[in-house]
């Protein structure tokens, strides 16, 4: 593996001044006060990126992730079983403990682009989870396909974050081994398990 797929800085030394200081916007609605701890199987190595099935009861869901660029963080693509044409995007950066409520924490203006390819505009909804010691970010992309496909040929994803009172922030994921585990996400989501 090359050198460069992988990289130890955390990414929790980034600036997340919206963590700790943003209003509350939006309370999100749970259906259990804990966060739900998936089991995980099928998992398949492809460069920086894995492929993988995550279930808990009937729940099916199907994923591709990127665990290597950042020690703190992850990229991930997720598909659900039924509706595999709808793939998410998502981030989760660890934090130093379990979150005491599921909250959305702030909406952001966000651009993504692979490599010097096109450049989309989206929003990003930054949520902590009950139980749970990660900071998601959520995207809203009207162009996930073509997104995709980028990633699919690309050799590194760059996002860029709007904060309102602090310096834009700024991460770089590896797509090494993307077009493998995005492929086999979409098999094992199409096959239903």
């Amino acid at each position: 593996m090359p050198s460069t797929a992988r990289s130890s800085r955390p990414c929790s030394s980034l600036p997340f001044v919206l963590l700790r200081s943003a209003p509350l916007l939006l309370a999100l609605t749970c259906a259990s006060a804990q966060a739900a701890n998936f089991n995980a199987a099928d998992i398949a190595h492809h460069g920086a990126w894995e492929s993988l099935t995550l279930t808990l009861g009937d729940e099916h869901h199907y994923r591709a992730v990127d665990t290597q660029s950042y020690s703190d963080a992850t990229l991930s693509v997720n598909a659900t079983q039924g509706v595999c044409d709808l793939p998410w995007l998502e981030v989760r950066v660890t934090l130093e403990e379990q979150q005491g409520e599921s909250r959305a924490v702030d909406l952001v203006p966000t651009r993504l682009r692979v490599d010097d390819r096109t450049r989309f505009d989206s929003m990003a909804e930054f949520i902590t989870e009950r139980g749970d010691d990660g900071f998601y970010v959520h995207f809203y992309l009207n162009d996930v396909s073509t997104l995709l496909d980028e990633m699919a040929t690309g050799e590194q994803l760059f996002l860029g974050f709007d904060q309102t009172d602090a310096d834009p922030w700024y991460m770089t994921f590896s797509l090494d081994g993307a077009s493998e585990a995005l492929a086999r996400m979409q098999r094992l989501c199409a096959a239903g398990g």
